[in-house]
């Protein structure tokens, strides 16, 4: 199997889908070991000295001026990881939670801690035997590090709490004696450490950067699709007038529509019509989906620093060099992530438009996509859902970051609340794949209206995997059934895959060079 070197080499979301799949072990080498150790022996030294450190023998937040007596320093870690855990809401699903282990390790492994290797050997070790601890979704406000999730996360470290372990939830005790071990014992700073980062922010932001990805190339790919049934123009995808305007995602989107048109049916009966233009829920395609890939490619740029970071409180440098400092604040991921809410926001809006445009009965296509019509009201009312959708999610895109509430008697008097925003994203990208699953059922009812014409291999063999799930519908039935397997096979990646594939086979460059910069390395 190959290996992570944590503490070492860079993560990457790709990398963390490797882990999540067990196709890639985290491990930690010699020189991270010595670094961790030499940390946890430093934080250990600098404890017993009558050096005011905070959190090793202080209290916490507005108690940071408490003095903690040398024989309660190990108590008060442990006091740390009860108190906080004050988490409410719905608990969070265990990939979120696997990320969440696997970030707080690595972050850990850089040797600035001051933790104890045998605890982060003990995370991983939740990771590798899929014990996912009980973490509730609420209760952080992106600043001092993601506290109550993480204290949730870490409870089970040291006996307390509950996981997850083959579907079912146990007390974590029941799990120790099942497996025959025992908790960790906590030093001075341990609570403090696993409790202070930016994980459960960073962790969001991985999966939703993920999900992002396959989400903006499923819109591509449906886009095409409508794009050929209302029989649209191709020259709005020129590289010429796209470089009189280098936005590098609207170069991409554009010449990926190049790409998926390539030698298609469709596009040569009708290249002399007499249309100018078309809507711009179409001509504007490579802007809109375009700025959206620059929002992708923002937020992963800040995320490849966050979860390659050092994100607790204090920093140990040497056991008489020791900073108190903000690196736990989720502002620098906040602001991206409400950046990246709009971008995904407006690709359900234009999905929304372009869906309206095929139910018009434009260009010999019958209204509501159904020739008998009045007795069937076909597919008028999936519209109305992608409309509800869109408009949840616009009510959805108040930025969270723009807010900031005092907290701990005001010591902590500037809060990112980064994890309000990272919970919103992940809504509004669960209602825009059910959006544009609504366009993708429609898209495949309006591409037979075009037969015996045919789509460029690429479309048809996207077309192909709709039509093995989902039938062509010639009247009224139930449709939520039809827009559940829409909305599957846009998670799955199902149709990217087969479009890659198709790609590969025909010689056709569907990333055009730009694999690196739009990917997930």
């Amino acid at each position: 199997m190959k290996k992570f070197l944590l503490g070492k080499d860079k993560i990457s979301p790709k990398l963390i889908i490797e882990i999540l799949n067990k196709e890639r072990e985290c491990i930690i080498d010699e020189d991270s070991a010595e670094k961790i150790k030499a940390s946890y022996l430093a934080t250990k030294k600098a404890a017993e000295s009558d050096l005011p450190i905070y959190g090793v023998n202080t209290g916490f937040g507005s108690l940071c001026s408490t003095k903690i007596s040398t024989k309660d320093t190990t108590l008060l870690q442990y006091n740390l990881l009860k108190s906080h855990s004050a988490g409410v809401g719905e608990n969070l699903p265990d990939d979120i939670v696997k990320i969440m282990l696997i970030l707080k390790a690595h972050s850990l492994s850089f040797g600035y801690s001051g933790v104890n290797i045998e605890t982060i050997k003990r995370i991983l070790w939740f990771v590798e035997n899929d014990v996912m601890p009980v973490v509730p979704s609420q209760g952080s406000v992106g600043a001092s590090g993601d506290l109550a999730p993480l204290a949730h996360l870490f409870l089970p470290l040291i006996g307390y709490g509950q996981v997850r372990y083959n579907g079912k939830v146990f007390e974590t005790a029941e799990i120790y004696q099942k497996f025959g071990i025992d908790p960790i014992k906590l030093g001075p700073k341990e609570g403090l450490a696993l409790i202070n980062g930016t994980q459960f922010m960073a962790a969001f932001g991985v999966k939703s950067l993920i999900r992002m990805k396959n989400i903006l190339d499923n819109a591509d790919i449906i886009g095409a699709m409508t794009l050929e049934s209302l029989m649209g123009s191709v020259k709005p995808f020129d590289e010429r007038l796209h470089r009189l305007r280098e936005y590098k995602g609207c170069l991409f989107v554009a010449h990926r529509f190049r790409e998926l048109l390539k030698g298609s049916e469709i596009l040569r009966a009708h290249e002399n019509c007499d249309r100018v233009q078309d809507p711009y829920s179409l001509r504007c395609i490579p802007q809109v989906h375009g700025a959206s890939r620059n929002a992708f490619l923002h937020l992963k740029e800040i995320l490849m620093t966050e979860i390659n970071s050092v994100t607790d409180n204090p920093i140990i440098f040497s056991h008489d060099d020791i900073i108190s400092g903000g690196n736990f604040h989720g502002q620098p991921i906040a602001l991206p992530m409400d950046y990246a809410a709009f971008a995904v926001s407006e690709i359900g809006n234009i999905s929304d438009r372009r869906t309206y445009l095929l139910l018009e009965g434009r260009v010999g296509l019958p209204k509501f996509l159904m020739k008998d019509t009045g007795i069937n009201s076909g597919f008028m009312i999936p519209q109305y859902t992608s409309a509800a959708l869109v408009t949840e999610n616009k009510t959805l895109c108040f930025p969270a970051s723009a807010d900031s509430v005092p907290t701990s008697l005001g010591q902590e008097d500037h809060v990112s609340m980064g994890s309000v925003s990272c919970r919103k994203l992940d809504k509004i990208l669960d209602n825009l794949e059910n959006i544009l699953a609504v366009e993708l059922v429609c898209a495949a009812q309006a591409f037979d209206f075009r037969r015996p014409l045919k789509s460029s291999v690429i479309l048809e063999a996207c077309y192909q995997v709709v039509r093995e799930k989902i039938d062509h519908a010639d009247e009224d039935r139930v449709f939520a059934k039809d827009l559940k397997v829409a909305a599957e096979i846009i998670k799955s990646g199902e149709m990217v895959t087969a479009s890659e594939d198709v790609a590969v086979k025909s010689g056709i460059d569907l990333n055009g060079g730009y694999d690196e910069l739009f990917g997930l390395y």
